[in-house]
């Protein structure tokens, strides 16, 4: 089992790795959010992770992983994605539920074990949320997804991507039966106030923007 001061250095790491890749601009406020920890524990997590050569801190308070950081960070999510899709695939646990039990597995996980996992899974590129699961040598293959509400009316892609960051969101599109697969259209009217309109599987649902927003398609732009 690996040291709390390992764990929480991966912890940190991969939070603004995912930071990164969602197009945030990674400071000590959004890891505090991030992490749900105060900001002076953030100050001084980042200042051992500068000593140690993990981060870089900027001038104007940015945070950007170092390639040590960077590695440790991808194997870290490595592990975490894995698991999510071990979860999902081989135990049926809800991919709203899978997220947090990843979080307390995933530093316990040996290389060994990853490996067996792993290769069981048949080395999936993807976790149960669609997002990309690094691999061994440490490259990500980002789908050329697009966010649902950049779509414009008429326009249709298949969902290829859901943000896990809030298990809410996951429960409703289960809820309404939406998954990953589906093709998902844009209709020009709106149901309501701050609602997206979309047709799934030929039910139309009215979707509020911190769902829609959460949502990625691929788009066939050649269609």
């Amino acid at each position: 089992m690996k040291d709390s001061i390992t764990i929480s250095k991966e912890d940190y790491l991969k939070a603004v790795l995912e930071a990164e890749c969602e197009g945030q601009t990674v400071i000590s406020s959004l890891l505090a959010h991030w992490l749900s920890v105060s900001p002076p524990a953030v100050t001084m997590a980042l200042k051992r992770l500068k000593r140690d050569g993990y981060v870089e801190v900027k001038a104007d308070g940015i945070v950007r992983l170092t390639h040590k950081g960077r590695e440790t960070a991808y194997r870290t999510a490595r592990r975490h994605h894995l698991i999510e899709r071990m979860l999902s695939e081989m135990f049926g646990m809800d991919w709203y539920r899978v997220h947090d039990e990843a979080e307390r597995l995933e530093h316990a996980l040996s290389p060994e074990l990853e490996a067996v996992i792993a290769a069981k899974l048949g080395n999936p590129a993807r976790d149960p949320h669609g997002d990309p699961i690094p691999t061994l040598d440490g490259r990500v293959e980002e789908p050329p997804a697009r966010s649902l509400p950049a779509l414009r009316p008429g326009e249709r892609g298949i969902l290829v991507r859901v943000s896990d960051a809030d298990p809410d969101v996951l429960r409703q599109l289960t809820r309404l039966g939406i998954a990953l697969g589906q093709e998902v259209e844009v209709l020009a009217e709106r149901e309501a106030a701050g609602t997206l309109a979309v047709r799934v599987a030929g039910v139309t649902h009215a979707l509020a923007a911190s769902v829609a927003a959460a949502m990625q398609v691929e788009v066939d732009d050649e269609a």
